[in-house]
């Protein structure tokens, strides 16, 4: 009795181990499995792709929001800026000097401020630049915006009225140290990309708005070149990048 006992006990230990083993071994199948799906799931998640024209025009974005902080201040603010005089002979501004960053309520007149901080404006860049014969002081604003969207909202909302927009930065010993906010003869602002682009402009001698002639700033060549000035830099910011053809780079 007794041996067949252990023997008994014997049989069904090593079906308990056949079991055992079976179990294990479908584990490892299992997991074998799960591995390789993993595996090719990863591959599909990164092999390169043809981008979509969603995902290309998010590229552009993000790429053209960046800047600003992406870009040095001299990128911003390139030395030398080119325009267009009356004559249409190209000409080229002067960069005199660079304002530290400030909030944006700061930097342009009142009615201004509410309308950019009423739509989320993140920062403004400022700097001042004369004209080729050094007789016109021109200040250019970067106004950014958090993306497009609040730019375009922006605006919407401002006036095209050349009294006021973004107020100048004059810098101590040199021509453009009597540029002030009585000095500024016309202000304008161009949108682009999530930015909007301020410039004003004035006479490097010191004369108020109100010592001009308005048929005088009409004929003068003080506005379109402050103009073009400041659509130089907007069409620098907001220029389409060239966009990857695929997601990992330029070949899919």
């Amino acid at each position: 009795m007794k041996e067949r006992a252990e023997q008994a006990a014997l049989q069904q230990g090593v079906r308990y181990r056949r079991i055992f083993l079976a179990l294990v071994g479908t584990i490892v199948v299992m997991s074998a499995v799960l591995v390789l799906l993993g595996t090719v799931g990863l591959l599909n998640e990164t092999r390169s792709r043809p981008l979509t024209a969603a995902e290309q025009n998010q590229y552009k974005q993000e790429e053209i929001a960046r800047r600003w902080q992406a870009w040095p201040a001299t990128g911003v603010f390139p030395q030398e800026v080119k325009y267009m005089g009356l004559d249409k002979a190209q000409q080229y501004a002067r960069r005199v000097g660079i304002a530290p960053e400030t909030e944006c309520g700061k930097a342009v007149d009142a009615s201004v401020a509410g309308i950019l901080d009423d739509r989320g404006c993140v920062t403004m860049l400022r700097a001042t630049y004369v004209d080729q014969t050094a007789t016109f002081v021109i200040t250019v604003g970067v106004a950014v915006l958090k993306d497009e969207e609040a730019r375009v909202a922006a605006t919407e909302q401002l006036t095209q009225d050349d009294r006021v927009g973004v107020l100048p930065v004059a810098f101590p010993g040199t021509v453009t140290e009597r540029f002030g906010v009585d000095q500024r003869q016309r202000t304008g602002w161009v949108g682009a990309g999530p930015y909007v682009v301020f410039s004003t402009a004035g006479y490097a001698d010191g004369r108020t708005r109100a010592a001009v002639a308005p048929e005088e700033i009409l004929h003068s060549e003080l506005w379109p070149a402050a103009k073009s000035i400041g659509n130089q830099i907007a069409y620098f910011l907001a220029d389409p990048p060239k966009v990857p053809p695929c997601t990992q780079g330029n070949v899919c």
